[in-house]
């Protein structure tokens, strides 16, 4: 398999006044294509440094930072928007979706700020939209849908550029749990049968079970990385 992502010694340090905090302090791990990982660690353990650090939305104070091959830390900040417009999707605990919009305009989004032609966009976004079982909701506005459909419809939004890496920052925490457990079967079909690579953050254990691989972080630090079917020591 070939990499997604390589860092080493990442480490992202803010200032505090005259101190330093560490958001996550020399990291080193990679990510191949077609993994689904679950990062878990409790508030401030350095999980959403991270995923801010390889979704481009944020700049290392060290380290190196490979995406696809591309030196992430080398990229001018128009660079790092072109990838993460073109190779990288997010979904996000609170949706994102544009109010008094539909769902396929939301599904669009991607397309137009990559200046694709219109009539391409909806052929795309209608195609994402009908495998992840909402294409009957393409009319349908934020304000007349359930959360979980509205989460389907930023998850079918990441999707529409073909991002070598999904991003998921906690897509469940405003979800019950039947809407959980539907959304993380959904990433699970999108991983085990069109082979999309996805990063999870949650502090869910059981939204993690779901992921082949779980990276545990504290203070900064990992302190596990277990695939599905080892034992942590």
């Amino acid at each position: 398999m070939s990499d997604v992502v390589v860092v080493e010694h990442l480490t992202k340090l803010y200032e505090l006044g005259d101190d330093h905090v560490v958001g996550i302090e020399n990291v080193s791990m990679r990510i191949e294509a077609g993994e689904f990982i679950a990062v878990m660690g409790a508030s401030g353990s350095g999980k959403s440094t991270f995923m801010h650090l390889i979704g481009m939305l944020d700049e290392p104070t060290s380290g190196s930072y490979f995406f696809e091959g591309i030196d992430a830390i080398r990229l001018t900040g128009d660079e790092r928007a072109d990838i993460r417009s073109r190779r990288l999707g997010f979904v996000f605990q609170s949706y994102n979706l544009l109010p008094r919009t539909s769902a396929l305009e939301n599904v669009e989004l991607p397309m137009i700020y990559a200046g694709v032609p219109e009539q391409q966009r909806e052929r795309i976004a209608l195609e994402k939209m009908a495998l992840i079982g909402i294409a009957h909701l393409r009319d349908h506005n934020s304000n007349q849908m359930s959360g979980g459909q509205q989460q389907r419809v930023a998850i079918a939004r990441a999707m529409v550029n073909n991002p070598g890496l999904i991003l998921a920052d906690e897509p469940t925490g405003a979800l019950d749990t039947k809407a959980s457990k539907d959304v993380m079967e959904l990433f699970t079909t999108l991983n085990n049968e069109h082979g999309i690579t996805i990063l999870l953050v949650t502090h869910e254990a059981d939204v993690a079970a779901f992921a082949k691989r779980i990276i545990t972080f504290r203070d900064g630090a990992i302190i596990s990385d277990v695939r599905r079917g080892e034992v942590a020591a």
